[in-house]
């Protein structure tokens, strides 16, 4: 794609500030290049690592080797995002920054927002001293959308959007249509803001859940090395989440609960978490290319807000429906035999980290969608399937996992330029037809594929199994138990 036929999406008039500058910060800052017009002598990269500064000293752009913490943020922050033509813009893609914090201090001087996660402070992800309860995604999730309740309007805040969660949440909207019309379901498509329509719709077509599968089949030209964590995308990052509680959606019509399962004190908390870590937890999906196949569930925003968003409630407002919704996460074999190293020996973590470049993979592809199921149809799997060659050509510094996420940032920052008083939102409360029309030359093939397969589809057989045949699509048979 010659540079020119680059579509400039939006001017940002004020300055930059890019907090975090790994490999989905590295993956984003070409398409922030490609698609905005702004100042660059106020961009600015704020990371405590300067392995990469090359990419930015060769562009002319500032970089700040810091942290950014707790007691410094406004003090070094104040500074980089006032002043100017026009409101600035935070783009936080770094772990342990308070993003509830961040988003505040935007909003307070007039400066949009994004991240891809609710991210916590350092210490919290094992903060031994916090009940599981507390180190959930429901918990981080619900004092941001307090602060959107208390705080309604205003300078737009982006929260949590990446692939996922962020771009899966637009291609639920787009496979429930798919599946609507598939099984020729009278309807009006619900506008962009109408949430109530839309969980409506969801339960009309008679969806009970949603697994945000994803299968990571990119290889690496040589073979992990011992006691070295390896993945295609933060791994500080995916072992925060990996040893969070396994939590997920909790839908209206699963009648099973594991032992290990905990609801929340809130009566209408629309999710559960499981008292072991996520990525140490299996549960099984499918994916278009490899089929059936056993994920981690690993805890992400996504669960929780997906089910939280397509909930239905009666006049008395009580629950009438809502859908489980959970990640099935297969990461790249390198990353699976990672997290084996981890959890083999007693949790230790690896003292090298190490994120697989495009140059260091080989081939393969991320395969991330959403599996809708329990329908008429069965089960419709809608996403993107990118492979490591066409990330290569699209963008640099990209693998194919990288390049899913930096395209749905791009996309969250133009909705956000588009819509500059929306307030905090999540992806699910964006207009999914306008994001995914930003990302969607960054994605490969998008497709929707319907399959028969259910999670009793083709068991061994051979060990006896606590599993419930009157319904395939129960969590008594997503999960993997031993017992």
């Amino acid at each position: 794609m010659p540079e020119e036929t680059y579509p400039v999406h939006a001017e940002i008039q004020g300055p930059i500030v890019m907090i975090g500058f790994g490999s989905i910060g590295r993956g984003t800052l070409p398409l922030l290049e490609r698609h905005f017009t702004f100042d660059r002598s106020r961009f600015t990269v704020i990371d405590p690592r300067d392995a990469d500064r090359g990419l930015l000293d060769e562009r002319g752009l500032r970089f700040l080797q810091q942290s950014i913490t707790r007691k410094n943020y406004e003090e070094v922050l104040t500074p980089l995002l006032t002043g100017g033509k026009g409101p600035g813009f935070i783009v936080n893609l770094s772990v342990d920054t308070g993003s509830l914090d961040l988003m505040r201090f935007a909003r307070r001087i007039g400066a949009f927002y994004i991240d891809t996660v609710v991210e916590p402070w350092l210490g919290f992800y094992f903060d031994d001293k916090l009940s599981n309860a507390d180190r959930t995604n429901y918990a981080l999730r619900s004092a941001v959308r307090k602060e959107a309740r208390k705080h309604p309007g205003g300078r737009t805040a982006v929260s949590c959007c990446g692939a996922n969660p962020g771009m899966v949440s637009w291609f639920v909207k787009q496979a429930l249509l798919d599946v609507a019309e598939e099984v020729g379901l009278q309807f009006d498509e619900p506008k962009a803001a109408d949430r109530e329509g839309w969980a409506k719709l969801m339960r009309k077509v008679g969806v009970k859940g949603v697994h945000v599968a994803e299968r990571d089949t990119q290889r690496a030209c040589e073979p992990k090395p011992m006691n070295v964590f390896w993945n295609t995308w933060s791994v500080e990052g995916f072992i925060s989440e990996g040893m969070q509680p396994a939590e997920l959606g909790w839908g209206t019509h699963e009648r099973w609960m594991p032992k290990t399962a905990r609801r929340h004190k809130k009566k209408s908390a629309p999710s559960i978490y499981l008292e072991q870590p996520g990525a140490a937890t299996r549960v099984r999906t499918w994916c278009p290319t490899p089929g059936a196949q056993h994920g981690f569930l690993v805890t992400h925003n996504e669960a929780v807000s997906i089910s939280d968003y397509y909930t239905v409630r009666d006049k008395h407002d009580d629950v009438v429906y809502r859908p489980t919704c959970h990640y099935s996460y297969h990461p790249s074999n390198d990353a699976v035999l990672s997290l084996h190293e981890l959890f083999g020996a007693a949790g230790r973590i690896q003292p090298t980290h190490h994120v697989l470049t495009e140059n260091e993979l080989v081939d393969g592809a991320d395969e991330l969608g959403v599996l809708l199921y329990g329908h008429e149809k069965n089960a419709y799997w809608y996403g993107s399937r990118l492979s490591l060659a066409e990330a290569r050509r699209l963008a640099p510094y990209q693998n194919a996992t990288g390049l899913q996420v930096s395209s749905a940032i791009l996309a969250g920052m133009v909705w956000a330029l588009e819509n500059p008083e929306a307030g905090i939102v999540e992806a699910d409360e964006m207009d999914f037809r306008r994001c995914l029309e930003i990302q969607r030359p960054y994605l490969g093939p998008v497709k929707g594929y319907y399959t028969d397969w259910h999670p009793l589809s083709d068991r061994p057989g051979l060990f006896k199994e606590d599993i419930d045949e009157t319904d395939p699509w129960q969590f008594r048979n997503v999960l993997v138990r031993n017992a």
